[in-house]
């Protein structure tokens, strides 16, 4: 149950957002094994005057934030952050030094659903 968040400039089409969001998914369901219906996703826009990133940055520049569940090694989260920045590469031509990827990976006791602590 990987929680995506997703930090970007305003100003980008609902379709654009939406092959984000897809892209996203596409590459936990093959790096991960996540199921299809497994969609925890949320996107977060800034006016630039708010997003302050490095000049060398574009405005196709994005943050995206997983938390997951502990216990997924290395090279699967290796291969997220690879299919993931691929792609976007290919659906949207986001350069992959336009995305920053952060896995977050809290001990189960901190996950509480349907009013019950993990």
């Amino acid at each position: 149950m990987p929680l995506v968040k997703v930090e970007m400039l305003k100003g980008k089409s609902q379709e654009y957002k939406k092959t984000v969001l897809d892209c996203i998914h596409d590459g936990l369901m093959e790096s991960i094994g996540i199921e299809s219906w497994d969609r925890f996703q949320r996107i977060v826009e800034y006016d630039k005057s708010n997003y302050d990133m490095p000049s060398f940055k574009t405005d196709d520049f994005m943050m995206i934030e997983l938390t997951m569940f502990p216990g997924r090694t290395k090279e699967q989260k290796g291969k997220a952050i690879e299919m993931i920045t691929e792609n976007l590469r290919i659906k949207l031509s986001i350069a992959p030094e336009d995305v920053f990827v952060i896995i977050n990976e809290p001990p189960l006791e901190n996950w509480g659903m349907g009013g019950k602590q993990k």
